[in-house]
């Protein structure tokens, strides 16, 4: 049994960067902090946790008694804002609290004199800097570097993602460490019955493939969408694609090829969804198409796949390694590759069937347990 003075000396504070858990507003980054780090506070009791939002709180986001939550009254959202809150405000905070680590699931950090930790998704703006905003662009280049130097350790979430930050930044690989995302409980398989009253709902009753995620232009919607407009010419059916997602930086990045569609009426823009209520028009996809040109993970493919749903996905950067033999693999920037797959999946049973059996299987490697176990034991070699 440990004595006294070990039981002191183990207590630690950490601080979280919360400002992403948004109540019905969350992306997939504000998942994996959600989900984890509700995991890992309510694991470890023996230590405080201060919770850091950037706007007055949900109280439900304050998981376990050993949390404690503040906030600083100054939105962080856009790139001043984050220089302002990550090098002016939080530093304060943290010597207030006498905070002995500082995580960040989001990749951002505070100056070097502060231990932390951080998580970075991906770099997708070091390969598509097109895509993103002047601003952001240009603060992601200019602090990433310096964020991932200063770090204690960082997360990441695929062994792609690994591989791209420590050849992109030439830090040694021993610095990160590979975690992994999940799925939310509400992903489960639904029966006969139940998918069939919510295709009623969505489609009037009608299959559809499914894509979920922001619209921003790495999704890969325009040729998503004149891929199924050919799928549309091809075949005799009244399948639908229901596309669940709201605009992150502009619509231009499909409307175009929205509006030359020729069969643009069985396209279905839904929105932003609820997590119960995209659950269930997830389980009653008739498969989940996620053609992205980049990804560090891609949470709702391994969201089909805890529904029992087929999945068509990328062949480049972390789809595969996600997927694994589980998905019909394409090439995202072939209209005719997506199309092609999109015919398969509808025309061969078999295929689906064999498809949701290996999903059964890949689906095992990637839960919210698993990812929270990751991530606690590289936090604790920081500390």
């Amino acid at each position: 049994m440990r004595n006294k003075v070990d039981l002191i000396y183990t207590i630690m504070n950490i601080a979280v960067n919360t400002r992403l858990l948004l109540r019905d507003k969350m992306e997939g980054i504000g998942w994996f902090t959600y989900e984890t780090i509700k995991r890992v506070v309510k694991a470890h009791p023996e230590h405080n946790f201060l919770f850091i939002f950037d706007r007055p709180y949900d109280k439900d986001f304050v998981f376990s008694d050993n949390v404690k939550a503040v906030y600083t009254k100054i939105p962080c959202r856009h790139p001043f804002l984050w220089y302002l809150w990550f090098r002016i405000l939080i530093p304060p905070i943290l010597r207030r609290h006498k905070i002995d680590l500082f995580i960040s699931p989001d990749g951002f950090n505070v100056p070097k004199s502060i231990k932390s930790y951080i998580v970075v998704h991906d770099i997708n703006f070091v390969h598509f800097p097109e895509n993103v905003p002047y601003f952001e662009r240009k603060f992601y280049q200019w602090f990433m570097p310096k964020y991932i130097k200063d770090c204690c350790r960082l997360g990441t979430v695929s062994e792609f993602s690994k591989n791209d930050i420590v050849k992109t930044y030439k830090i040694t690989p021993e610095k990160v460490d590979v975690l992994c995302n999940g799925a939310s409980e509400e992903f489960i398989p639904l029966n006969s019955q139940e998918k069939d009253s919510i295709k009623k709902e969505i489609t009037g009753g009608s299959d559809y493939f499914l894509f979920v995620g922001a619209l921003n232009p790495r999704k890969n919607i325009s040729r998503l969408l004149e891929a199924f407009d050919n799928f549309c010419k091809e075949t005799k059916n009244d399948v639908k694609l229901v596309i669940a997602g709201t605009p992150m930086f502009s619509t231009k990045c499909y409307n175009s090829s929205f509006q030359n569609m020729e069969y643009k009426e069985r396209v279905l823009f839904i929105g932003r969804q609820s997590r119960k209520d995209l659950g269930r028009i997830t389980a009653a996809a008739l498969a989940m198409v996620y053609p992205s040109t980049f990804e560090g993970f891609g949470i709702p493919i391994v969201e089909a796949m805890n529904c029992d749903v087929p999945v068509i996905t990328s062949n480049i950067t972390s789809m595969p390694e996600v997927s694994g033999d589980a998905a019909i693999l394409i090439d995202p920037y072939s209209i005719e590759s997506i199309s092609q797959a999109l015919i398969k999946m509808v025309d061969d049973k078999d295929l689906r069937n064999s498809l949701i059996e290996k999903g059964r299987i890949q689906r095992i490697k990637y839960t919210w347990e698993k990812a929270a176990t990751l991530l606690w034991e590289s936090i604790e070699k920081c500390l």
